[in-house]
């Protein structure tokens, strides 16, 4: 299976572009009548003349059909993600950047950080202690693992949503023609099958495998990338292990202090505030994890499938040269235009503002209680925080991952917002009212919210004279 780069693009004339799958506009069918009798070969479903030529096309791509077909026997969704698809990749990934198994001293150095951060972020937030386990320190293969059910919980949504967009493309274009989606339409030619006869719901299928697999496979190199710079378990500010737990991975924490010239303790001590910090406000708010997957959810619900912009665009890289089917690696280069655009419905960018929010009021509210709970024991805080910041502007885990899926990018400036917000609560009230906002998804601030807390706490506040309330 070729290696699809799954990643959004903007153009800049504020049209929508990408590599087949565009927010759901309402406006229906694309092509007028007169587009349509011009051009004959759009007459068909999908913009083609027949089946066969969409299988063609995909052939002509790269993708091995009999292999697909075979991956539906007795699979209970053909849009499941594939979990050893998404391992190995990101394993390859990770083999071709090298790691290091976790040594004994490695494990007694981050237990010692654990137990300094955990006694310093018991003064900076109300959410209670974790237990600290005996596997504190991580290896970059171990990281992996611990995370891979999470991230495809995460993208599930994304899949489940491709999929529909299948469903809803072949009830438009076949409705006319077969109202039963499991009786088989008129035979066609499939290369590698020759003439067979197939049902609606089998190309529903193949093609909800296909996409399925293009997002497995994105997936995986973006874990596989990730697990070669994250700094522990919750580093990406996510929650991704259950049960959440503070977890370091020494090889990558040895990386990031590197030409800082700060002694490693204090670098270790630093990371390890923040893995704690991460850690503890996850397993406060149940509910964020199903907070960030509704968001992602109600972005995929909106997709819409453009066969033709798929094929349209491999046909150019093909005839540029650019895309050599014979050669997985030039699909990646090829196709990097992107399956997704950012150009969405109302009801989108709705979802993708509250997603790029929550992820900066994470990443706020870990730094505000990392910066309180170090104060002046870390020699070095100011550079380590600005060092920080400055990865998380350039290449934050959260960034890579959902400007890869939705075209999501956190803006350091709302980062920087989320923070002093944060900090503005503390100072006005106390650290106990900071940290009950986060009891409820509800509660939480809008992005207007961040630049005024004095009126997002005001607006909480309940009159205590209620007469004048009718």
């Amino acid at each position: 299976m070729p290696q699809f780069t799954l990643i959004t693009r903007t153009n800049t004339g504020g049209s929508m572009s990408g590599f087949g799958f565009t927010p759901n506009n309402g406006d229906g069918d694309d092509n007028s009548d007169a587009e349509k009798s011009q051009n004959p070969a759009n007459n068909g479903p999908f913009g083609f003349a027949n089946f066969g030529d969409i299988f063609q096309q995909f052939s002509g791509m790269g993708l091995n059909l009999q292999a697909l077909m075979a991956s539906l026997s007795g699979q209970a969704s053909p849009s499941a993600l594939s979990q050893q698809m998404i391992r190995d990749i990101s394993r390859k990934y990770l083999t071709a950047h090298g790691e290091l198994p976790v040594s004994v001293q490695d494990l007694v150095a981050t237990q010692e950080a654990f137990d300094i951060a955990d006694l310093w972020i018991n003064e900076a937030t109300t959410f209670p202690t974790l237990v600290i386990p005996d596997t504190c320190a991580l290896s970059r293969r171990d990281w992996i693992d611990s995370t891979l059910a999470g991230w495809e919980e995460l993208a599930k949504p994304l899949v489940d949503g491709m999929s529909h967009a299948m469903s809803e493309m072949l009830k438009e274009t076949l409705g006319n023609e077969s109202e039963n989606e499991n009786e088989s339409l008129p035979g066609f030619a499939i290369p590698g099958f020759g003439n067979m006869n197939i049902s609606q719901s089998s190309i529903a299928a193949i093609m909800g495998t296909f996409m399925s697999s293009l997002i497995s496979t994105q997936l995986g190199q973006t874990i596989g990338n990730l697990s070669t710079s994250v700094t522990g378990a919750n580093d990406v500010a996510l929650p991704l292990t259950s049960p959440i737990r503070p977890q370091l991975i020494p090889q990558n924490v040895t990386q990031w202090g590197k030409d800082l010239e700060i002694p490693e303790a204090e670098i270790r001590i630093y990371l390890a505030l923040r893995e704690i910090a991460a850690a503890r406000l996850f397993a406060a708010t149940p509910w964020l994890r199903e907070y960030v997957r509704n968001s992602i959810a109600t972005y995929g619900k909106g997709i819409r499938v453009d066969i033709t912009a798929i094929t349209q665009q491999a046909e150019d890289a093909m005839n540029s040269g650019q895309l050599d089917p014979s050669n997985p690696e030039s699909m990646t280069l090829a196709l990097s235009g992107g399956m997704f655009t950012p150009e969405e419905t109302p009801t989108q960018k709705a979802a993708l503002e509250r997603l790029e929010t929550v992820l900066a009021l994470i990443e706020g509210w870990i730094d505000a209680v990392v910066t309180q709970a170090a104060g002046d024991r870390l020699p070095s805080m100011i550079r380590l925080r600005e060092t920080q910041q400055r990865r998380r502007a350039t290449n934050s885990p959260t960034q890579q991952l959902f400007a890869t899926l939705v075209g999501l990018e956190v803006s350091p400036r709302r980062t920087r917002e989320a923070i002093a917000f944060w900090e503005k609560i503390a100072v006005l009230k106390d650290i106990q009212i900071r940290d009950q906002i986060w009891d409820e998804s509800f509660l939480l601030p809008t992005s207007d919210d961040l630049s005024n807390p004095e009126s997002f706490l005001k607006a909480r506040e309940i009159p205590d004279d209620l007469s004048g309330l009718q």
